[in-house]
This record gives C-alpha cells, sequence and structure tokens, in this order.
C-alpha cells in the first residue's frame, strides 16, 4: 500500500492521503451502515437468512475495500486506515451480542470475546506511557478474526430450519471453537508483548508523546 511518503498518483503528484471519496470508503460505510440493518433483520424481523446475507455482503466488501486500497495507491487514504478496522471492530462486538440475544450462541462465549477485548484495551494507557499506539497485529489474531468472522455467520445460518441446516451449523461451530481458542492464544501473546515494552522501553512524558501527523 503507497504511503503519504513516497506514494504518487497515475498523474505524477503525490498521493493525497487525506481523501474522502474514494471506493474503499464508500464500501466501509456502506457496512457500517448495514449495522442497525443487521440487528433489525436478525432481533425484531426475525429474518435470520437476510441477516447471515448482510454478514456474507459485509465480509466479501471487507475484503474488497482492503484489495482495493492495495492494489491502487489513488484509493489508500488516511480516513481508510481507521475507518476499517474500526468498521472491523464495531462487528466483532455487535453480531456476538446480536447473537446471543437471539440464542444462537451461549453467553458465556459472548463473555470471553468481550472480556478478550476489554482486557487488552485496559492495556493501552501502559502502551502509552511508553510512547507506543499499540501493538502490531499478528497472524494468530488475522487467523482468529477469520474463522470468528466466518463461524459466526454459519452458526446463524444453521438456526434456519431446513435438511441441511445441521451440517452447516456442524461447520460453524467447528470455525467458532477454533477462532474462539486462538482468539485467546492471541490475546496471551499481546500481553507477552506488552509486558516485554513494558521491561524494555523507557517511559516517555507527555509532552514527547509522538504527535499525529
Amino acid at each position: 500500500m503507497a504511503n503519504a511518503a513516497d506514494g504518487h498518483a497515475a498523474t505524477g503528484g503525490v498521493v493525497r492521503q487525506d481523501r474522502v471519496l474514494t471506493v474503499p470508503n464508500l464500501l466501509s460505510i456502506i457496512r457500517l451502515i448495514l449495522v442497525p440493518v443487521f440487528l433489525y433483520l436478525l432481533l425484531v424481523a426475525g429474518a435470520t437468512g437476510w441477516a447471515v446475507g448482510v454478514l456474507m455482503f459485509s465480509g466479501v466488501s471487507d475484503w474488497a475495500d482492503g484489495k482495493i486500497a492495495r492494489l491502487f495507491a489513488n484509493q489508500s487514504s488516511r480516513l481508510g486506515a481507521l475507518l476499517d478496522p474500526a468498521v472491523d471492530r464495531i462487528y466483532m462486538v455487535v453480531v456476538p451480542v446480536a447473537m446471543a440475544i437471539a440464542g444462537a450462541i451461549p453467553w458465556w462465549i459472548l463473555a470471553l470475546l468481550l472480556g478478550r477485548d476489554l482486557a487488552l484495551a485496559a492495556t493501552l494507557p501502559l502502551l502509552r506511557s511508553r510512547g507506543l499506539m499499540a501493538l502490531p497485529v499478528t497472524y494468530v489474531g488475522k487467523a482468529a478474526t477469520f474463522a470468528l468472522m466466518s463461524g459466526l455467520p454459519l452458526v446463524l445460518l444453521g438456526q434456519v430450519d431446513t435438511g441441511w441446516s445441521r451440517v452447516v451449523l456442524a461447520v460453524g461451530w467447528g470455525f467458532l471453537i477454533w477462532g474462539l481458542a486462538m482468539y485467546l492464544w492471541s490475546a496471551i501473546l499481546y500481553l507477552i508483548q506488552v509486558i516485554m515494552a513494558m521491561r524494555t522501553l523507557p517511559r516517555v512524558s507527555a509532552h514527547t508523546f509522538p504527535a499525529e501527523e
């Protein structure tokens, strides 16, 4: 992906990293708008199949906006770098909460998912005291997110009363259990990194904290 320092547009100028009207940003905004649509379909209308369709579209568009931003330098932007992971995080919270309310997954799974995220969020002040905004995302964490976002829609689709629903449900639970195990393991790896950063990096004062350009 091109960055603000060395990216160049087709016209020869520096890529505008402050662009708003890009295809990836439009896809992220559509995904964000679909969040209340998903909640309405699942919890109000009881249209489980349509709710799964929304999740499938969101997953495909999430893949597409990242692909487009990497392939075309003029489609990357600062807004996209913030908006895409923020929308991903919203889905990672909203989807399991809604499924727990609908009775598709037990509440203890929701507690583990949210508890893990809250525990990692609590480490942010510690990282900032060492001049860090966050730690690099691990491959284990990426694989866990993929497994969870694949398993949750399949478990939800398995609630539909059809002949093949049991097979879909079994596959969905396989992905979900696998993803949950990796999600917790990635949290342990993250906490180890936090401890290492606290031990090896010096504390920085507020006025020396790196400002965002």
